[in-house]
């Protein structure tokens, strides 16, 4: 039976999950069948989608009689599923040390970055919190140059090669770069953080991230 994976390009999860997918060289149609979902395609909030993901959110994946939802645990999985390809290395130190950085963008990175992205893009412009986004995007900065400072050191988030924390912590730098190109009077300046953007050029060239954000 052919994987399916239910959620709308735009999302960043979704966009995740589609990265490692082209990565491990798997052709929508051929390898997985893509619904869209979420947002103005709805489907999310049906009962058929709520029996397999109660959070009525995407992504969700479904292989065979697996159903997984949550993107980074639908990343840790393909990462194992398809090891035999050798595309990321699931030894058991490789896969820790891109695990933190997974975990510190779900729990550090993103909840501040999340707030001017929404703020700037979902939320009507008179109920906007200019303070609030400034604030949060400031905070982004603070954060990345953590980010920043490890990346000083070696080449990708975890190591020396390409791994699953960095395709999370891509695109949230997409939407970083994103948000203070397209509104920096509300964003505040954006930090010049000169490893990332050597991390990020490298990324772009050499991965298929435009495949996983086309």
């Amino acid at each position: 039976m052919m994987m399916t994976l239910w959620g709308r390009k735009s999302s960043i999860n979704v966009q995740k999950v589609l990265w490692i997918l082209a990565e491990l060289g798997l052709l929508e149609g051929r390898d997985f069948e893509r619904i869209d979902a979420g947002l103005q395609f709805g489907v999310n909030k049906t009962p058929e989608f709520l029996a397999l993901n109660p959070n009525g959110l995407v992504p969700t994946l479904r292989d065979g009689e697996l159903v997984l939802w949550e993107s980074n645990s639908i990343l840790r999985y393909l990462a194992h599923k398809y090891a035999d390809r050798n595309r990321f290395s699931v030894d058991t130190v490789a896969m820790a040390a891109s695990d933190k950085w997974l975990d510190w963008q779900l729990s550090t990175l993103w909840p501040a970055l999340r707030i001017p992205f929404l703020g700037l893009t979902r939320v009507p412009e008179a109920e906007r919190d200019y303070l609030a986004i400034h604030k949060a995007f400031q905070e982004s900065n603070r954060l990345l140059g953590i980010l920043d400072a490890v990346l000083s050191k070696q080449s990708y988030c975890s190591g020396s090669n390409f791994h699953l924390g960095d395709i999370a912590l891509t695109l949230c730098v997409k939407r970083w770069h994103m948000l203070s190109d397209q509104y920096p009077d509300k964003t505040g300046p954006r930090a010049e953080l000169h490893h990332i953007a050597r991390w990020y050029d490298q990324i772009c060239k050499s991965t298929q991230l435009t495949k996983a954000v086309e």
